[in-house]
């Protein structure tokens, strides 16, 4: 029996329909996915769109149960991403997100902020060799953040003008983010 061009492309659909209903394959293929959209580059916001934090009333707590009172990086470079253990897109981004870590976490603030309970961080943390610190918020500002999907990701200047206001997955080891980073950083 011969199937026709058609009868494949039905079959094909159907089996990605399967796989993707199927909970263990699911999270799997999506994360592979969001990592095509993770190799574009973040934008930078033009100066007009630009946006001031108005305060910094806002407080996190480490795992250790350590608060961060968010007025301490007034006059920092900060890097602030909003994110979830079982997000495909967050996931994805997470790999550039170490590496900018790696090369930027003694020169700017890095707040990685989820509400997942530490037993599931650390997990992730581990699987991924991750070595970023994670932070839970004590406090909620609704005028600091607007974040109503994730990863949602912030870089903000030194006086508090918000650079780069990113939703979904994407490159932060980008030539374009360091750029922007080093030119932050000579302000």
């Amino acid at each position: 029996m011969k199937l026709s061009k058609s009868q494949i492309s039905n079959l094909i659909f159907l089996i990605v329909i399967a796989i993707l209903v199927i909970p263990q394959t699911r999270k799997p293929i999506q994360v592979f996915l969001n990592k095509g959209m993770a190799l574009i580059s973040p934008s930078i916001e033009k100066n007009d769109k630009q946006k001031t934090l108005k305060n910094y009333n806002w407080k996190l707590k480490d795992e250790e149960g350590n608060v961060y009172d968010f007025e301490d990086t007034k006059g920092k470079v900060v890097f602030v991403n909003f994110w979830a253990t079982w997000c495909p897109p967050c996931i994805a981004e997470m790999p550039s997100i170490q590496k900018l870590y790696d090369d930027y976490n003694d020169k700017i603030e890095f707040l990685l902020v989820t509400n997942d309970p530490y037993i599931e961080i650390n997990k992730f943390l581990n699987e991924n060799n991750y070595s970023f610190e994670i932070f839970r918020p004590l406090s909620f500002n609704a005028n600091l953040f607007d974040v109503s999907t994730i990863p949602r990701t912030f870089l903000i200047d030194k006086t508090g003008k918000i650079i780069i206001d990113e939703t979904g997955a994407a490159n932060w080891n980008s030539e374009k983010v360091r750029n922007a980073i080093d030119n932050l950083l000579k302000e």
